[in-house]
């Protein structure tokens, strides 16, 4: 089983669009990381082409929100519920992973006693399969069986949906979610199961194949994602698409990170995996360690801290993607921990592959309103408001 470094993901928010747009809100809490291995670039890339969902506009008589809950920038959360009737669910959605999991009841382990399980005798559509499952993170497993039955997420409804049930979870008696709601390609499922959002692309749920998010900032409401059209009055100015690498994983190729136009990583071109699921921007030792130096963070324990008198001084950090400029104010690479010391976003990947890689998660992705495209492989990105 591939070995998956364990990042309490993303939130959600589900939005469909059959005329219009329906949007379920996110619930922030805190993550931790995916840490994917880097994959060959391409000599050549797709070329930008014009795409209908640029003309899609935003239709408010359909819209579906949901209180958010906004823990310290660091992560957002979403209800769901699976089952007939309904039992709800709080989950993450996540670009790193493809599959859907909750805990069961039939689990005793510490972690799904402290979390909602899945009570599958109260559901009548509820339909077990021989099938077992196993994912291995950075910090703990989880072990189960897969299953089928209703799963809704705001207006959204996938019948027959399958999922998995952990029976079995170790190391993750402290993560703030019961479940995790994968949005990547189905080539990386666990359970080899059919993702929720093909899924109810093949029911024709949703008209696009497209989904957004809208990350808010400091602590605020608002945060949505949206799955079938993009609602433009959460960006600015106009999406800039990039395309992937190879279909099958959000990774694309990132031209240069520069300070005040002089180039610090990347320098001849490097893959970035951008992860709804990650909170910060993650990249290889050494040139973390560089970066904290450039802007004078100093070690203590596991983070990097600098004066939080100085955080407005701090210099911008530019990510340029497909010859566009993507500059990260320090204000925004820069959080506040328990006790309101500032801390660096920029994290060590535990993980050196031979290609340079770098995680683009919340801290960028707050700043840019970000769509990803499966029906044309790529990911697009604008200001955020």
């Amino acid at each position: 089983m591939q070995e998956r470094s364990m990042k309490w993901l993303v939130v959600l928010g589900l939005v469909a669009f059959s005329e219009c747009i329906v949007k379920i809100p996110l619930r922030r809490v805190k993550t931790m990381r995916k840490a994917l291995g880097g994959k060959n670039m391409l000599n050549n890339f797709l070329k930008e082409h014009a795409y209908r969902l640029s003309q899609i506009s935003f239709r408010g008589s359909n819209l579906t929100t949901h209180p958010l809950r906004n823990i310290r920038d660091l992560v957002y959360l979403a209800n769901i519920t699976i089952g007939t009737p309904p039992q709800e669910f709080q989950v993450f959605l996540d670009t790193g992973s493809s599959d859907l999991w909750v805990p069961s009841d039939f689990c005793t382990s510490p972690a799904c006693s402290k979390h909602v399980r899945f009570r599958h005798l109260q559901s009548s559509t509820f339909r077990l399969t021989n099938k077992t499952f196993s994912i291995t993170y950075g910090s703990g497993r989880i072990k189960g069986v897969v299953a089928h039955d209703t799963v809704r997420i705001g207006d959204l409804v996938s019948t027959d949906q399958p999922f998995s049930l952990s029976m079995a979870e170790y190391g993750l008696e402290h993560i703030p979610f019961d479940g995790i709601l994968g949005l990547n390609y189905p080539n990386v499922s666990s359970s080899g199961a059919i993702p929720i959002f093909d899924k109810l692309k093949n029911q024709g749920a949703i008209s696009e194949p497209v989904f957004a998010f809208y990350l808010s900032k400091d602590e605020q409401e608002g945060s949505v994602v949206m799955f079938g059209g993009v609602d433009h009055r959460y960006y600015k100015g106009k999406l800039n698409w990039v395309p992937l690498i190879q279909a099958g994983n959000w990774i694309i190729h990132m031209d240069s990170i520069s300070i005040e136009r002089k180039v610090i990583a990347c320098s001849g071109g490097c893959v970035a995996f951008v992860d709804i699921g990650t909170a910060f921007i993650e990249g290889p030792k050494l040139l973390v360690d560089n970066m904290q130096k450039l802007i004078r963070a100093k070690p203590w324990r596991s983070k990097h801290y600098v004066s939080c008198s100085a955080v407005n001084t701090l210099p911008s950090i530019t990510f340029t993607i497909n010859g566009i400029n993507y500059p990260v104010p320090g204000r925004a690479y820069i959080l506040k921990d328990s006790r309101r010391r500032c801390y660096s976003t920029f994290k060590e990947i535990p993980l050196s592959p031979t290609t340079e890689f770098w995680m683009l998660g919340d801290v960028f992705l707050r700043l840019y309103f970000s769509v990803f495209d499966r029906g044309n492989d790529r990911i697009g990105l604008a200001r955020a408001v």
